[in-house]
């Protein structure tokens, strides 16, 4: 069985507040996701609040036009990889790739 994929596209995101609304945009979260760096490592890991079939399939993040905001905020970006990774250490059914290329820049 092949994994429900989600692209997170950070294209034109400049700051961490951009980052968490693609999130929740990309993740379908509830309004009251908290927007910070705990609440998007609990979403991502909570297979409660995961979209509609992934529960069953398991999840794939594909994280696309990241070198912008990567480049623009790198402690941030360092931070999001962190809880990436986090995420999916803790989560066997959840992956998160990063795209390379794709961007419209």
């Amino acid at each position: 069985m092949t994994e429900l994929v989600v692209t997170l596209d950070l294209d034109g995101v400049t700051d961490k507040a951009g980052l968490m609304d693609r999130c929740a945009r990309a993740l379908g979260l509830p309004d009251w996701f908290g927007r910070n760096w705990d609440a998007l490592a609990d979403s991502l890991s909570d297979r409660a609040l995961w979209p509609e079939g992934a529960v069953e399939q398991g999840l794939l993040v594909v994280v696309r036009g990241w070198r912008p905001y990567a480049e623009a905020r790198p402690d941030e970006w360092g931070t999001a990889q962190e809880v990436f990774a986090e995420a999916a250490d803790r989560t066997p059914a959840l992956s998160v790739a990063l795209a390379l290329g794709g961007s419209s820049k």
